[in-house]
């Protein structure tokens, strides 16, 4: 295998690591603050954002009343796409340079909340949208300086969003996701009420889910704040610093919580105590993941997501599409079977977490035990067992390697170091998990 292992402590790495994190609203029927939060952020004049079926749903009479009740005025954009788009974030920048909004709402899942932080970005510091995106598909030039306020309110649990400042989308010309990472990006506030996944079909519960998983697996399993480079300045620590023991409070508990909920929130849509803890979980794993970051899998499902031909899930858009959660999903198992060996201690104690049977077992069994745990929580909830399930044959690995290679921002977190003979056999064992 050719992924590298590190040393613990390497000469010029970094010694410290930095906490960051939203404010964050948590508690069923806290929507109904929407109006008083968003005008004690100097808000006059908002931007609402959310997509087509948000705007038919209670919630977003609920949040537009309290706006109201606020005295604000509200300007709504429902174009949002899910999974967005460089032509879809085009048309939402292009919506809010002539709305001239003070402020931004977002109600919605990560497409939503994402798409109102580059249009944030975009109508406060104009350039191209290459300009800020990350390396190497995009300059990767840093935020010029601080964006209008952004209230996050989350209508699925799952990708975080309202507390990291990462947005992440489909460059089309690219046939990959990318995105744009600064601190300046992570919204002002979020609400968290978990009521809204009462309306969440089952399918979304599961992918979105798989991706609250993820992202406390890959942040616990990252590479160590002490084993990155140190950064130039101090300012310049990027937000995937690497596993610290601020993210690792939240890893562990989001993984807890996964491991007892998961499969009733997806099972059924009244056990609001499972729903409501799955919400909790996203949001501990999106202040986890927004100071760790994530690594492998999730630079595998950009090209998994992004390379789709045909596939078209339940509860989602007519396709082609690869839900997020979903592709995150797919490559996770193939990852933590073959990293094990880099944290062995980790993936032992996060497959127990999870539920998995660990009397026994040493160390070395982490990675195996780990994969097959997450393996089994994906067919509980209905989800893929591997590429196959989406529709990519062996033909494929080439053209999902070129797809994640780029991904460096993510692949450099991870615990050892990884090139295209390591993808490889990463994307080849991805195929399926069968037997």
């Amino acid at each position: 295998m050719t992924c590298r292992h590190l040393a613990a402590y390497a000469a010029g790495c970094d010694t410290a690591f930095t906490v960051d994190a939203s404010r964050v609203t948590f508690g069923r029927g806290a929507l109904a603050e929407a109006g008083d939060r968003a005008r004690a952020l100097g808000m006059r004049r908002v931007a609402l954002f959310t997509d087509p079926r948000l705007r038919a749903l209670p919630w977003f009479d609920e949040v537009g009343a309290s706006l109201a009740a606020a005295g604000l005025e509200v300007i709504v954009f429902d174009d949002v796409a899910i999974e967005p788009t460089d032509v879809s974030v085009d048309t939402a920048v292009r919506f809010a340079r002539d709305a001239r909004p003070d402020g931004y709402v977002s109600l919605g899942g990560g497409s939503v909340i994402d798409t109102a932080k580059i249009a944030n970005l975009l109508t406060t510091h104009p350039a191209p949208l290459r300009t800020y995106v990350n390396a190497p598909l995009g300059d990767a030039q840093p935020v010029p300086g601080p964006l209008a306020p952004h209230l996050a309110c989350p209508t699925t649990s799952g990708t975080g969003s309202e507390v990291t400042g990462i947005a992440i989308f489909d460059w089309l010309e690219h046939h990959a996701k990318t995105g744009i990472a600064s601190p300046r990006l992570r919204p002002s506030e979020a609400i968290v009420d978990p009521r809204t996944t009462t309306t969440l079909p089952a399918a979304v519960v599961a992918a979105s889910g798989m991706d609250v998983l993820c992202h406390a697996l890959e942040s616990f399993t990252a590479r160590q704040f002490t084993q990155r480079a140190a950064p130039a300045a101090p300012s310049a620590r990027p937000m995937s610093q690497g596993a610290n023991p601020w993210s690792d409070l939240g890893c562990r508990e989001a993984m807890r919580l996964a491991g007892t909920y998961l499969s009733r929130a997806v099972r059924d849509a009244a056990d609001t105590e499972a729903r409501e803890q799955i919400m909790w979980a996203a949001t501990l794993a999106g202040i986890a993941f927004g100071n760790a970051g994530v690594h492998v899998p999730h630079a595998m499902a950009y090209a998994i997501a992004g390379r789709v031909r045909t596939f078209s899930p339940a509860g989602y858009p007519s396709g082609p599409i690869v839900p997020h959660g979903m592709a995150v999903g797919i490559g996770a198992p193939a990852v933590f079977a073959r990293f094990g060996a880099y944290c062995p201690e980790r993936h032992l104690e996060a497959a127990a977490l999870l539920g998995a049977d660990t009397h026994g077992a040493t160390p070395a069994d982490g990675g195996a035990l780990l994969a097959r745990q997450v393996i089994e929580l994906s067919r509980t909830i209905g989800l893929p067992e591997g590429l196959a399930g989406v529709g990519y044959t062996s033909a494929d690995v080439d053209d999902l390697i070129a797809g994640t290679l780029p991904q460096q921002r993510l692949l450099a977190n991870a615990p050892c170091t990884v090139d295209s003979d390591c993808l490889r056999e990463l994307f080849s064992a991805a195929l399926t998990y069968s037997g």
